[in-house]
């Protein structure tokens, strides 16, 4: 049965392709990310609040290390396989390096809503993951130059958006703990599931923009953003095998390795490759990757990561 958010998502997507009028106002969408990220940060930091923190410096190591191995590989696919330019495999390689706040929240709910219970700390690793692949894919596009202006690369890639709100409400769960958060849980918790759906549909919608993209940009690039996500989901799971995850942590694990950014990997590239086209790679993540992994990926994970526990 196809969960409920993903039907709004397909309801936007077809409503954009049917070229109807329908769209969200901007500062609705907007007010959707921020509860949407400060709920994940909340959850993350309240369940680390029940736990050492000293224990999760390998397991951040290894998703740091995932992180730099996805985007040096979707680099060199890019390169070899899709003779796409510099600039282009290396920002192209950064989105699917980095992680998908969206499909995390979707993968999150998927597991809620059957009762699978994941690890907290996956919260801090979607934050974590954020960050190297785009370090890697600009020294991939440029080098080490002392035209980069680092200072600014690293205040968009630390201070952005996204990363600030994760972090912050991280840091206000794991202060406040379970008691503390309770007078705000009715909006952040109860009502996730329904802002989560409202921010599908204006997807879905975002999505069916990038369809004539695709047709422009032939079978290679419709293939990467399948397959890509198929392989970096299996590293993802590997991953979680060796830090001893539990299933629900492996599916979730597997889900953000094979999600591809749209939000803070495309802002930091305009800023430090802007030769680079970012129709090319957004197509491939929204047009592609990120309806793959919300409809078909997730309980793909699921299945492989079963099978994978009882194996070992």
């Amino acid at each position: 049965m196809i969960d409920v958010v993903v039907l709004f998502f397909l309801f936007g997507l077809l409503a954009g392709l049917a070229r109807s009028e329908l769209k969200l106002p901007a500062a609705l969408y907007e007010s959707l990310s921020l509860i949407l990220l400060l709920a994940i940060g909340l959850k993350g930091g309240e369940g680390l609040a029940k736990q050492a923190l000293s224990p999760l410096l390998p397991q951040l190591g290894a998703v740091i290390v995932l992180g730099v191995l996805q985007t040096l590989i979707a680099f060199a696919i890019l390169i070899k396989l899709g003779r796409l330019g510099r600039s282009d495999a290396a920002a192209t390689a950064a989105h699917y390096g980095s992680v998908s706040v969206a499909t995390f929240a979707v993968g999150a709910n998927w597991l809620m809503t059957r009762g699978i219970d994941f690890e907290p700390q996956l919260a801090i690793f979607l934050t974590v993951m954020e960050v190297p692949a785009l370090i890697v894919g600009i020294m991939l596009a440029r080098g080490v130059s002392k035209d980069t202006d680092w200072r600014a690369l690293a205040h968009e890639s630390f201070l952005g958006k996204g990363v600030t709100l994760l972090m912050g409400g991280m840091a206000i769960g794991w202060i406040a703990g379970p008691e503390g958060l309770t007078p705000i849980k009715g909006l952040f918790y109860d009502l996730f599931k329904g802002a989560l759906a409202l921010f599908l549909l204006e997807m879905g919608l975002i999505v069916s923009r990038q369809i004539g993209e695709l047709r422009k940009r032939g079978a290679f690039i419709i293939s990467f953003g399948l397959l890509m996500p198929l392989f970096s989901g299996l590293l993802g799971l590997g991953c979680a095998l060796l830090l001893d995850l539990s299933v629900g942590g492996m599916t979730l694990l597997a889900t953000l390795a094979a999600s591809a950014s749209y939000i803070a990997v495309p802002a930091t590239m305009r800023l430090a490759v802007p030769e680079a086209n970012p129709a090319l790679s957004l197509s491939a993540v929204l047009g592609i990757t990120f309806p793959f992994n919300i409809m078909a990926g997730i309980p793909l994970y699921h299945y492989l990561a079963v099978q994978l526990a009882g194996a070992f």
